[in-house]
């Protein structure tokens, strides 16, 4: 690395936002983006000032990045779809909180509770409780680790 570019990297975490933002904005030719924090800045700088320097990612790093993040979207799928798998459409699922009983209905594609449809049970467990619970923790339908 040259000592210029190695320079300018050293002394991005010493800046302060405001002086962070104009480098964004001639290293990316837009504003930052308005809750980016300094802390997220300066690596995503650092890297960029390197790639405008000397090139960025290979075509086959590129390609293999992709696969990579196709195998993960998969993978999150079906890990989503596992929950479902468990139980058939129709399934009631039933919990007590606070005094109040909650029910929730297994659709095909998602659930049902108080009569609108949700993709997840953490999103009907954050609406019950006002926390961030897992669904499937919250209804008591984790498996046990082995």
């Amino acid at each position: 690395m040259n000592d210029e570019i190695a320079r300018r990297i050293a002394e991005l975490p010493s800046l302060s936002k405001a002086e962070l933002l104009p480098i964004w904005q001639e290293n990316f030719g837009q504003p930052t983006p308005p809750h980016l924090r300094k802390e997220l800045m300066v690596p995503i700088l650092s890297y960029r000032i390197q790639e405008r320097t000397y090139g960025g990612l290979s075509p086959r790093a590129r390609k293999k990045l992709q696969e990579i993040a196709r195998s993960l979207e998969t993978e999150q799928a079906a890990r989503k779809k596992k929950l479902r798998c468990c139980f058939k459409p129709g399934t009631r699922l039933v919990r007590s909180w606070q005094g109040v009983l909650h029910e929730v209905t297994v659709l095909d594609s998602g659930y049902e509770y108080n009569g609108k449809s949700y993709k997840s049970l953490s999103i009907i467990a954050r609406k019950i409780t006002s926390a961030r619970w897992s669904g499937p923790l919250f209804f008591g339908t984790k498996r046990k680790a082995a």
